[in-house]
């Protein structure tokens, strides 16, 4: 876990030798709009993410966190964390949703996606490992003691573990606490406005502009993506990634498609472009850094705010688009408001979106 991460499994909160209820080991999927549709006898359908998959008596699906249970939906993850952090929320990274703030982060296993680069591999595609279950109570016990805006959903696909994430989202938000969700948006319209309903903020993967690539190598679908994109900036604050990819990613030509896509639904939304480093499947070469802030350049020409990362270098700071004040001083994951007050420049009165 990244050094500016507090890791509070221990000695803290992790709960050992705790007995579970069948409740918290495993739960059949109680949203009525997302109930599996029954095949036959033995096989039922998800309908969760645009996979669709057909889950077989016993087996999973492409998540490896929904399964099937005598014919029915089965959730043996229900509530168990990979990883229970306070982080800073500049590492999610959001850097427009109160800055310089600490967010406790929740991790899950499985994804939904087959990234072949992916950094955390080792519980998106395993879900193997045994941790012990949190409820939705134990987490707003642990805000009320430990602090933090609230809780980041994150590390692996959060959303494959929907109903836990609804029902801790409502309880922390009707105690005043924010939900931000981290991810890479392959989610059906009708969870995804179940989900949204909850959430403060997000960090989405836009991972290519190239539909190929998301199919072949992610097993993803970018329409989806896009959707899901369109979909939470109506509702919420959003904040785009694309991890920068040499030779996968990397043209001037497929960066200017997604910085005209985001710039269609607002100029105002920030875009991280972060440097890839071989991970998992995948042994190409780091992206250079001087490839990074070069794109970052050119994306600065129509959007407001671009953010470099992975990169030891580069600008981190925010400035105003319109006079170029310093609105917030970035030091690693360290922020600090300057120039700005309620969401807007001191200098200009320029409305950033920031939420402080």
């Amino acid at each position: 876990m990244n050094k500016n991460s507090e890791n509070i499994f221990e000695p803290l909160f992790f709960k050992k030798n705790r007995k579970l209820s069948d409740n918290n080991i495993s739960l059949k999927t109680s949203l009525p709009d997302l109930e599996p549709k029954k095949l036959n006898k033995n096989s039922i359908q998800c309908i969760l993410c645009p996979h669709k998959c057909i889950i077989k008596e016993g087996k999973f699906g492409l998540c490896l966190a929904r399964s099937n249970k005598s014919g029915q939906p089965f959730l043996p993850f229900y509530g168990k964390l990979s990883a229970l952090a306070m982080d800073p929320i500049e590492k999610k990274p959001l850097y427009h949703f109160y800055p310089g703030k600490k967010i406790l982060s929740a991790g899950f296993f499985g994804c939904n996606l087959k990234c072949p680069f992916c950094q955390n591999y080792s519980i998106s595609m395993n879900t193997v490992k045994a941790y012990d279950s949190y409820t939705p109570e134990d987490i707003l016990a642990i805000l009320k003691r430990q602090g933090g805006i609230g809780l980041a959903y994150t590390y692996s696909e959060p959303t494959v573990h929907i109903e836990w994430i609804l029902k801790t989202a409502e309880l922390l938000k009707k105690n005043g606490y924010k939900n931000v969700l981290v991810t890479n948006g392959m989610l059906n319209k009708e969870a995804a406005d179940l989900i949204l309903e909850y959430m403060d903020a997000a960090n989405i993967d836009l991972k290519s502009q190239n539909s190929t690539f998301y199919k072949k190598e992610l097993k993803g679908d970018i329409k989806t993506v896009k959707e899901f994109i369109i979909n939470a900036a109506a509702k919420i604050h959003i904040e785009l990634t694309t991890l920068v990819i040499p030779g996968k990613n990397d043209s001037e030509e497929e960066l200017k498609k997604a910085v005209a896509f985001i710039s269609s639904i607002d100029k105002n939304i920030p875009y991280h472009l972060s440097c890839y480093y071989p991970s998992y499947k995948y042994f190409i070469p780091p992206t250079p850094v001087s490839k990074v802030l070069k794109l970052a350049e050119i994306a600065s020409g129509k959007l407001s705010f671009v953010y470099t990362g992975n990169t030891h270098s580069g600008e981190t700071n925010t400035l105003c688009p319109s006079c170029k004040a310093l609105l917030v001083k970035r030091t690693g994951f360290s922020a600090s408001l300057i120039n700005l007050y309620k969401g807007k420049c001191m200098e200009c009165g320029y409305k950033t979106g920031i939420i402080t």
